[in-house]
C-alpha cells in the first residue's frame, strides 16, 4: 500500500520502550490450540491488520429480535377471591409444599403449575405454611414463594396470586391464578 492509498495515516517506527513492552506482552499469551504458533516472541512486531470492505450486495448480520418479555402479573380481582373464599369458585389443584427444602419446593411447585395449566386448571392452592415463628422470623417458603412466581420462568403459568382465605390456610397457602395453555 503506497503512502498516497494510505490516506492522511503516518506510521512511524516503535521506540525501543514499546518494542520491549510489546516483546512482554507477546511472551506472555498462549497461542490457540487450532493457529500455528507465532514466531518467537522476540521477533513478533505488532502489525496493523486491514479490514477488507464489504461488498455492495453483502449484508451486515442483523443481531437477534429482542427476547420475548414475560406475560406481567395481574392480581385476583375481588369477585374471584370472593368465590374463591366462600367456595363457590373451585379450586382445580393443591400442593403442599411443608416439609420441603428450597429446591425439593422450587422443583415441585414448576412441575405443579406444568401439569395444572396442561389439566387446564383455572386455579391453584399452594400451601407453604406459616413457618416457625420462635424467633420472629417467617417461613423460608413463606417468603420465597412469592418471590419463586414472579420469576420469569414461572411467567407462563401464573396469571396473578395472592394470600389465601384463613378457611384454605390464610397466610400459609396462596391462591394462584393459572394461565391458560
Amino acid at each position: 500500500m503506497s503512502a498516497n492509498e494510505r490516506g492522511s495515516r503516518r506510521s512511524r517506527a516503535l521506540t525501543e520502550e514499546e518494542h520491549k513492552l510489546w516483546r512482554s506482552v507477546a511472551r506472555s499469551i498462549t497461542p490457540l490450540a487450532r493457529r500455528a504458533a507465532p514466531m518467537d516472541a522476540s521477533d513478533a512486531r505488532p502489525s496493523i491488520a486491514v479490514m477488507p470492505k464489504l461488498s455492495p450486495k453483502a449484508h451486515p448480520v442483523s443481531p437477534p429480535p429482542p427476547a420475548k418479555k414475560p406475560p406481567a402479573l395481574a392480581p385476583l380481582d375481588r369477585r374471584d377471591r370472593q368465590k374463591l373464599a366462600r367456595g363457590t369458585q373451585s379450586i382445580d389443584a393443591r400442593i403442599d409444599l411443608h416439609g420441603m427444602t428450597q429446591a425439593e419446593a422450587h422443583a415441585a411447585l414448576l412441575r405443579f403449575l406444568r401439569r395444572a395449566q396442561a389439566d387446564g386448571a383455572k386455579f391453584a392452592l399452594v400451601i407453604t405454611g406459616k413457618g416457625s415463628t420462635e424467633r420472629g422470623e417467617r417461613g423460608v417458603l413463606k417468603r420465597q414463594v412469592p418471590l419463586w412466581l414472579k420469576l420469569p420462568e414461572l411467567r407462563p403459568y401464573v396469571i396473578g396470586f395472592e394470600d389465601a382465605h384463613i378457611a384454605h390456610g390464610g397466610e400459609g397457602a396462596l391462591y394462584v391464578r393459572v394461565r391458560r395453555a
